[in-house]
């Protein structure tokens, strides 16, 4: 099985900042895809529009915006349930080198903002309150014909969307090929073990020792750090790596289930299922349906 992805060309040339669409539509209609530059796309009266970016994929209501700053990740919205004749959808495509330490993206002004684009690279969805706080500024960038003014404007969305820490991560690390970070370096230590063998059996004891606590105060450690039990932990690593080989490789099911560190292909099946909202065979005729090459 070919992997095919629509690689879009953004409109943006080499001295331009950012791309503006504003637009009205009845539907949804473009294929899955990623892009070199970074998104955010707000929607509007779509309610039963499914959303995918990476091996999330969610219904959305009445509003939805997200931020993609990972220029590998598959995104798309699908009609799905959606009946709405009046779809209204503003698309901001720009490019910001923030993880050129010499940018001044990386001063403590833009602190906030910083942080809120290493985690976009997920894929991040904003609560309802974020959308409706910044509406009013994404439609003004449409209409404001002064660059300056209009990248002025775009770093306040920026600035009032960085202070929502509600905002959910969308795919998991494994399949967005995204680095884990973490401010304690018991946790990274512990994070870098499990993204390395993933495949094999983990015991609580050995990755407890591996940082010198015991197995109950480790538990209780990692769940206040990383706000997930470590087995919950693990099986989204698993489940991200699986994911990805879903959609990269012709491997069977069953051979992808095994060689990702599950026991059983039921109990493969039941977790996908849980946390991806259909199971593994499903996922990857999903994606073929939706992928094509330019």
């Amino acid at each position: 099985m070919e992997t095919r992805v629509l690689h879009e060309i953004a409109p943006l040339g080499e001295n331009d900042f950012m791309y503006v669409a504003d637009r009205h539509k009845k539907e949804f209609d473009y294929p899955i895809h990623c892009h070199d530059v970074m998104e955010l796309n707000f929607v509007s009266g779509a309610a039963g529009a499914r959303r995918i970016v990476g091996d999330s994929s969610e219904v959305i209501g009445d509003l939805d915006l997200v931020l993609i700053t990972s220029s590998n990740l598959e995104h798309v919205w699908e009609q799905h349930e959606c009946k709405s004749n009046d779809i209204h959808e503003i698309t901001v495509q720009f490019y910001i080198p923030f993880e050129d330490e010499k940018q001044p993206f990386r001063t403590n002004p833009y602190t906030s903002i910083y942080k809120m684009m290493q985690r976009a690279k997920h894929g991040l969805a904003f609560p309802m309150e974020a959308s409706l706080s910044v509406y009013h500024l994404l439609k003004e960038l449409s209409r404001d014909h002064e660059s300056f003014h209009s990248v002025q404007r775009f770093f306040e969305v920026l600035y009032e969307l960085a202070k929502y820490n509600d905002a959910r991560e969308l795919a998991t690390s494994s399949f967005a090929k995204v680095e884990v970070s973490s401010e304690s370096r018991r946790v990274l230590k512990v994070k870098d073990y499990i993204n390395t063998h993933y495949k094999d059996e983990i015991r609580l004891d050995d990755l407890a020792q591996l940082v010198g606590m015991t197995p109950t105060a480790f538990s209780r450690f990692f769940r206040l750090r990383t706000g997930k039990a470590l087995s919950e932990y693990i099986v989204d690593v698993r489940l991200g790596n699986a994911a990805r080989r879903l959609v990269n490789t012709t491997d069977s099911v069953s051979e992808i289930c095994y060689t990702c560190g599950f026991n059983t292909l039921s109990n493969f099946n039941r977790l996908f299922r849980k946390r991806k909202g259909c199971n593994p065979t499903e996922f990857r005729e999903k994606y073929q349906k939706t992928k094509i090459i330019i």
